[in-house]
């Protein structure tokens, strides 16, 4: 079953948000999901207990990772249900090079900002790394986040186009910068909880998370973001 690390070491860049849209997308198709709290701040954890009564019976959040037990997590994850999906300390450490290790794809989360764009290429500097040390070819791709529908600043086209040239793969759906994402990590539950009367437009939020896991099982069977 696949298993999906979200790995950047710089803070602030919906790696967390991220991780749980997907989580909730996976579940709220049928599939059995497990949420891997692999950051030592316990995003997910912490979001799980706001309102356990709306955590989805087939999401199960693992909290307390360490790199002692990470692996055994992995893989006993991988062997019961078919996502799993690990979101990973900031900084580079020993869990997450074992997680990048078991990984069949890594989603690097990321604004389109200079300074993401530095730490997302320690990331992959990483991720070669250990595909080198494990010998085997360790799928991984950018997925913008934070971004606006309409608007595309200068640095954003420019670092686009960097990655493009580079030949960095990146998701074609990106994760834009709503007020239901922010709303999902404070108040607990799913997306598919939000209310109107909550926040605008929660079914905007609702088709990006769906179309960007769409865009994610796609590369995992194609190993493409066309």
């Amino acid at each position: 079953m696949p298993v999906i690390a979200f790995a950047n070491s710089k803070g602030g860049v919906g790696k967390s948000t991220t991780a749980l849209a997907l989580a909730q997308v996976f579940a709220k198709g049928g599939a059995a999901v497990t949420l891997i709290d692999a950051d030592p701040n316990q995003p997910l954890a912490r979001w799980a207990s706001k309102d356990p009564g709306n955590v989805p019976q087939n999401l199960q959040i693992l909290p307390d990772i360490t790199e002692e037990t990470i692996i055994d997590a992995i893989d006993a994850a991988a062997a019961r249900d078919p996502f799993i999906l690990v979101d990973l300390e900031g900084s580079a450490n020993v869990a997450v090079s074992y997680s990048i290790g078991r990984a069949d794809l890594v989603l690097i989360p990321m604004r389109g900002s200079q300074l993401d764009a530095d730490q997302a290429a320690r990331v992959i500097k990483l991720i070669e790394r250990e595909a080198k040390a494990y010998r085997r070819q360790i799928p991984f791709a950018v997925v913008f986040t934070c971004t606006s529908p309409a608007l595309r600043s200068r640095d954003f086209k420019h670092i686009e186009q960097q990655l493009i040239q580079n030949n960095i793969p990146i998701l074609p759906v990106e994760m834009v910068e709503r007020a239901a994402f922010r709303a999902m990590i404070q108040l607990g539950g799913t997306l598919y909880d939000l209310t109107q009367n909550e926040v605008n437009n929660p079914q905007a939020a609702i088709d990006n998370a769906e179309a960007l896991a769409k865009s994610v099982v796609t590369f995992i069977k194609e190993g493409t973001t066309v």
